[in-house]
C-alpha cells in the first residue's frame, strides 16, 4: 500500500482542481498512482466539477424544514435562477436539510465530511460533486442553522420561493393553537422587518458605541447645544433599539403594538435566524462589450 503524502494530495489537487478530501480518497483507491487517480476523479465527475470552482454561485435557494421539535434553514447556491427552479435542485436542498436534522453537524466543514444520512457510502461533499457534474453548474453549501426546541416549538417560513428563509425557536409551557398562530405571524414579521437581535441586552457594546458616536455627531452637526446633545442621543438610541430588536419592533400586522405585546406573555422568543439568498456574495456583472473585445483580441493572435 503506497503512502499517501500531503505533497501527493496537493499535486493531484493542483492538476485537477478537485477538493482535498476527494483527492486523498482518489489516491487511496488508486494506490498512489497519479494518472489513475486523475481518471478516478474524472469518472466520478469531480474533476469536471472542480473546473467550475472559479464561478460565482449567488443564486439558489434557502430551504426551510421542520421535523418534530427540530428545524433547519439551509442555503444552497448555484449559478443561475434557471437551475434553482428545477425539481432536481429543490430535491437536493431538501436532502441536505434532512441530513442536518438527522446528523446535527456543527459546521459546514463538518457536514461536508459526514456520510450522507440516506446513503452512508457517500459523503455530503461527494453528493455536491456529483450534483455539480450532473447539473453543469457550481453547487455550494453556504450555511445552515439548526434549532432544537427543549420546551416549546420551532417554526420556519420561506418567502418568495426560497429567497428568504426564517426560523424561530419559541419557549412555551404549552404549544397551543394560539401559540402556533403567533409563531406563524412572528416568522413572517422577521422576514419583512429584518431584525438583528431578539432583545436589547443582545446588542453588542461596540454596536452601541458606534451608534452613539454617529448620533452625537449628527446632533452636533444640526447645531444643537452640547448640553442637550446627550439627552437627544439617548432618545435616538431608544429608537435604534426599536429598529434592530425583534421584541421592540412595531408588529408588521399592527404597527400600534410591539412584537412583545403581540406575544402577550403566551410564549417567549429564544432565538431566530434570517437568511437571504446570496446576501454578501459579490455577483459577477457581465460586460458584453468587453467580452466581445476580448474574443476579437484572441482571434487576432
Amino acid at each position: 500500500m503506497a503512502t499517501i503524502t500531503s505533497a501527493l494530495v496537493k499535486e493531484l489537487r493542483e492538476r485537477t482542481g478537485a477538493g482535498m478530501m476527494d483527492c486523498k480518497k482518489a489516491l487511496v483507491n488508486c494506490d498512489g498512482d497519479m494518472d489513475k487517480a486523475i481518471d478516478f476523479l474524472r469518472e466520478k465527475g469531480l474533476a469536471a466539477a472542480a473546473k467550475k470552482a472559479g464561478r460565482i454561485a449567488a443564486e439558489g435557494m434557502v430551504d426551510c424544514y421542520v421535523e418534530g421539535n427540530v428545524g433547519v434553514v439551509v442555503e444552497i447556491n448555484c449559478e443561475t435562477d434557471f437551475v434553482a427552479n428545477t425539481d432536481n435542485f429543490k430535491a437536493l436542498c431538501r436532502d441536505y436539510a434532512k441530513h442536518i436534522v438527522v446528523k446535527a453537524p456543527a459546521t459546514v466543514e463538518e457536514m461536508l465530511a459526514q456520510p450522507f444520512y440516506a446513503d452512508e457510502t457517500k459523503t455530503v461533499n461527494d453528493l455536491i460533486g456529483e450534483a455539480t457534474a450532473a447539473i453543469g453548474e457550481k453547487i455550494s453549501l453556504r450555511r445552515f442553522a439548526r434549532f432544537e426546541a427543549k420546551n416549546g416549538m420551532v417554526d420556519t417560513y420561506s418567502h418568495m420561493g426560497g429567497r428568504i428563509g426564517v426560523m424561530v425557536e419559541l419557549a412555551a409551557d404549552e404549544v397551543t393553537d394560539e401559540v402556533k398562530t403567533m409563531s406563524h405571524d412572528l416568522v413572517m414579521h422577521i422576514a419583512a422587518a429584518n431584525p438583528q437581535f431578539v432583545r436589547r441586552d443582545e446588542v453588542p457594546s461596540d454596536n452601541l458605541a458606534k451608534e452613539r458616536e454617529v448620533l452625537t455627531q449628527q446632533a452636533l452637526n444640526e447645531g444643537k447645544p452640547a448640553k442637550i446633545v446627550e439627552r437627544m442621543v439617548e432618545g435616538r438610541i431608544e429608537k435604534y433599539y426599536k429598529e434592530v430588536c425583534l421584541l421592540e419592533q412595531p408588529f408588521v400586522k399592527d404597527p400600534d403594538i410591539s412584537v412583545k405585546k403581540m406575544l402577550n406573555g403566551k410564549c417567549d422568543v429564544v432565538r431566530f435566524v434570517r437568511f437571504e439568498r446570496g446576501e454578501g456574495i459579490e455577483k459577477r456583472v457581465n460586460d458584453l462589450a468587453a467580452d466581445i473585445a476580448a474574443e476579437q483580441a484572441k482571434m487576432k493572435k
